[in-house]
């Protein structure tokens, strides 16, 4: 028998989240499927940056700009564990961008958002200060701006965990087949998560597929128009030891007129990216290429004293961003801005969601309520702005309070990770014995066993990966290990479907 819901989305990734969340919070029936792991693609496999889009200037990107930096701002309020302010050094190069130029940008940087908590840009020496000890001699200027840090896989996970608290229906491994309109509503084809047949009924459809945007999109039946088109840029990213010092980043000038990179990552890491590469399809973006690598490494190696070789990569991924195609043949050049296709054909809606970027997921979940408001009976307005995500409450001094047998560094990597809610996960542990076993890199049962039953993981990949980023911080036979161990306990239980709280 089919289930009825006011609203179905197709796409498990922070825009179908994050729409997912909204529409919740509104009092609609919402079922959301992802036919993997939520946040397994593109939403995972970011720069891990909220910001405003500095180099967006260049292409007269203004509204885009101004928009991601108010979204910044209230971001950052509703979700201070997971999006930390992160401040950026962008050395001058003479024969690049003039000083000038970068001034300029960085001042219209400065108010384009309008008021904010963030730190105004300055100039800055490098000439025997911090920020310039990894660069090479030579560059003795730049200048500092601020833009924030983000967990992305948990930001999909924590809005959620907030939609499933206001009653959504999430179907996580959950293949999607078909649809069509009949007479009186979209009828959905899926195969669950066990292979079952998968049956749904909605007033309203939203295809937010990501990359998988127009696959999904020749599999529903009817649609009308066709002529919005998706263009697959592959980002790829490096991972390598600490190659600075002191908590900010670098944005680094290439001379094809890109910027890359490097950012502070998991304490005692490097993460550098990204790369723009044109791809046919997502699979095709899947991993990086040597070229990338290579274009990576001479990128940070004109700034860095000490250059940087291929052998000290430990980790790389890549993920394929499904643009908006505005007609531009350079990738870097392509809008990050967001464009939602309609179809009211029959009065039963279609919403395609194209383009769009982590910073503006929840500005876009509210355009795409406003543009299906005539068909939903809505009981509340606009209210994610002000309403904290899983986690925002609480404080770290307080779960050490609480918890003060247990290593400060165990209890910071929880917090950033749960924010208040890592009391949750700890219970009523007192000492480590209490957190069961123990896989290395401060992961123990016990908070693997939360991100069971409470965030819908279903592999280890899931765990070391998304939930975390543990797998970086083990070596290959812990690895091993921990999968071993997770495949055996999930042979022994049967995973929860549906609703997760």
């Amino acid at each position: 028998m089919a289930r009825d819901f006011d609203l179905v989305v197709i796409g498990g990734g922070i825009n179908g989240a994050g729409i997912a969340r909204d529409a919740s919070g509104r009092g609609l029936r919402v079922a959301l499927l992802e036919r993997g792991d939520f946040g397994g693609g593109t939403s995972s496999a970011s720069t891990k940056l909220i910001h405003g889009g500095l180099r967006y200037l260049e292409h007269y990107e203004f509204r885009l700009v101004a928009e991601s930096l108010r979204e910044r701002a209230v971001l950052a309020r509703l979700a201070p564990h997971l999006i930390r302010p992160l401040r950026f050094v962008l050395p001058h190069v003479p024969g690049l961008r003039p000083a000038w130029m970068l001034r300029a940008g960085l001042w219209l940087y400065d108010r384009l958002g309008g008021r904010s908590a963030f730190p105004v840009s300055r100039a800055v020496a490098l000439d025997g200060t911090p920020e310039g000890a990894p660069l090479r001699p030579g560059l003795r200027r730049g200048f500092a701006y601020w833009d924030a840090q983000v967990d992305d896989a948990r930001l999909v996970i924590a809005n959620l965990r907030s939609a499933a608290a206001l009653g959504a229906a999430l179907f996580p491994r959950t293949a999607f087949l078909r649809a069509r309109r009949d007479a009186e509503c979209w009828r959905i084809e899926a195969l669950d998560a066990d292979g079952a047949p998968l049956q749904l009924r909605s007033r309203t459809l939203i295809n937010a597929g990501g990359p998988w945007v127009e696959e999904i999109a020749r599999n529903i039946e009817g649609r009308s128009g066709g002529g919005t088109r998706v263009q697959l840029v592959k980002g790829s990213h490096i991972v390598v030891p600490r190659v600075h010092a002191g908590d900010h980043a670098y944005l680094l000038q290439n001379d094809d007129r890109r910027i890359v990179f490097i950012l502070p990552f998991e304490r005692d890491y490097s993460l550098i990216g990204t790369t723009d590469v044109l791809v046919d399809t997502p699979a095709a973006g899947a991993r990086i290429e040597a070229h990338e690598i290579r274009y990576l490494l001479d990128a940070v190696n004109r700034y860095l004293a000490v250059p940087l070789r291929a052998e000290r990569i430990v980790w790389t991924y890549a993920g394929v961003r499904p643009l908006y195609d505005d007609g531009s043949a350079d990738p870097s050049a392509t809008t990050r801005d967001y464009h939602l296709a309609l179809d009211a054909a029959r009065g039963l809606p279609l919403l395609t969601v194209y383009g769009g970027k982590i910073t503006t997921y929840r500005r876009l979940a509210e355009q795409a309520l406003e543009k299906l408001a005539p068909w939903l009976a809505v009981r509340r307005g606009a209210w994610t702005a002000a309403s904290p995500l899983p986690g925002a409450d609480g404080s770290f001094d307080a779960l050490r309070a609480r918890y003060p047998a247990l290593p400060e560094a165990l209890l910071r990597r929880l917090y950033a990770r749960h924010g208040g809610e890592a009391e949750q996960v700890l219970g009523d542990a007192r000492h480590l014995e209490d957190l069961g076993v123990h896989f290395g890199a401060d992961l123990y049962e016990r908070e693997v066993r939360h991100f069971v039953a409470h965030e819908w993981a279903c592999e280890a990949e899931d765990v070391l990966w998304r939930r975390t980023k543990a797998g970086l911080h083990l070596d290959a036979a812990q690895r091993v290990r921990f999968a071993d161990w997770f495949g055996a306990q999930r042979r022994r239980a049967v995973p929860a479907k549906g609703r997760v709280a």
